[in-house]
């Protein structure tokens, strides 16, 4: 009798609340260079919402099994397979490639997974392949950095943006963090100086003379980092010193990035994208596996911490409606747990 896996697929892009549905899928056993992989847990980031929706940078053919992160465990391989085996975790080798996370178990082939430690909490082994890398690769690839230098963000409460704040403080550089305007501004932004924040300011007082004010006593910052755009991609422009680079990685406000002309002139600014689906394709499994296990590293020495709102898989449209921002307030990731 075949094992059957449950899935979450959708035949055609639309909203993710009217087009995924669940299907049952039947597992063939492995072939040669095959494994069969339990899921172990999963995230709803962004990133899935936007393939769903067809907006993203790949399309995978449809119908399509959603989610494109997450860790399962190796139960089967192949006769073939030297890579891997039974009880090794892994996750998919490649973010760009839609392998369809948002499932109890797949057989696929054993080049298509990377395998990864399995002495860090199973929720950042899930998550570590697209926030975490993305952190730590706009800090490692876009300015020489330096003990003592300054890194500007936005949208640092995020995950990228916690990521960033972190693994700063790690290389020991201090962090600039512009976030929303909030009622609990204070409150939030001592959350974000426990964990590194150098200093935490509005999008409003970013922009005002508070912001240079609160450079005072820092170098110029080397590097920008944008993930909202618009007048947010402004702010982090403002702080930065001649020569920066501003590196955009997500467009949240879906608004254009907004840079005065004289940055560009008076302040030489360099602005570059950064996806890292691509970075993935362009280097080797090697590097990857390197990256991730020093993340990982960090987040079972507790130096690289989330919080996470786990749900049971069977739970998945509840899970669905928090991560949408319909089911009330989200206290961190959502994450599908199988197990």
């Amino acid at each position: 009798m075949a094992t059957v896996a449950t899935t979450v697929v959708f035949d055609q892009h639309g909203p993710p609340d009217r087009v995924l549905r669940q299907d049952q899928m039947p597992l063939k056993p492995p072939e040669d260079n095959e494994v069969e992989v339990d899921m172990l847990a999963a995230p709803i980031n962004p990133s899935d919402i936007n393939l769903v929706e067809g907006t993203y940078g790949i399309k995978p053919d449809l119908p399509a099994v959603a989610g494109l992160e997450g860790v399962g465990r190796v139960t089967k391989v192949g006769p073939a397979v030297t890579s891997l085996a039974v009880s090794d975790w892994v996750i998919p080798a490649s973010t760009g490639k839609a392998f369809g996370t948002w499932r109890t178990a797949a057989v696929c082939a054993a080049e298509d997974l990377l395998k990864v430690r399995s002495d860090a909490p199973v929720e950042y082994a899930a998550t570590v392949a697209v926030n975490p890398c993305t952190a730590y690769r706009m800090l490692e690839d876009f300015a020489h950095l330096e003990e003592g230098d300054v890194v500007v963000q936005n949208g640092a409460t995020s995950m990228v943006g916690l990521a960033v704040i972190q693994l700063a403080r790690e290389r020991g550089l201090h962090s600039v963090n512009i976030i929303r305007d909030r009622p609990n501004f204070e409150e939030k932004a001592a959350e974000l100086k426990a964990l590194g924040a150098s200093v935490v300011l509005t999008e409003e007082r970013a922009q005002s003379p508070e912001g240079k004010q609160a450079m005072k006593g820092f170098p110029p910052a080397k590097l920008g980092l944008n993930c909202v755009g618009g007048s947010a991609a402004t702010a982090v422009t403002k702080l930065l010193g001649t020569g920066a680079t501003l590196v955009t990685y997500g467009g949240m406000s879906m608004k254009p990035v907004t840079i005065s002309t004289s940055y560009f002139i008076f302040k030489d600014i360099t602005c570059k994208g950064f996806w890292v689906s691509r970075w993935a394709q362009e280097h080797s499994a090697e590097e990857r596996s390197k990256m991730i296990d020093y993340l990982l590293g960090l987040a079972r020495d507790k130096k690289l911490t989330f919080n996470f709102e786990k749900t049971p898989f069977t739970d998945f449209d509840f899970a669905l409606k928090k991560a949408l921002g319909k089911e009330g307030f989200t206290a961190g990731k959502q994450l599908l747990v199988f197990k």
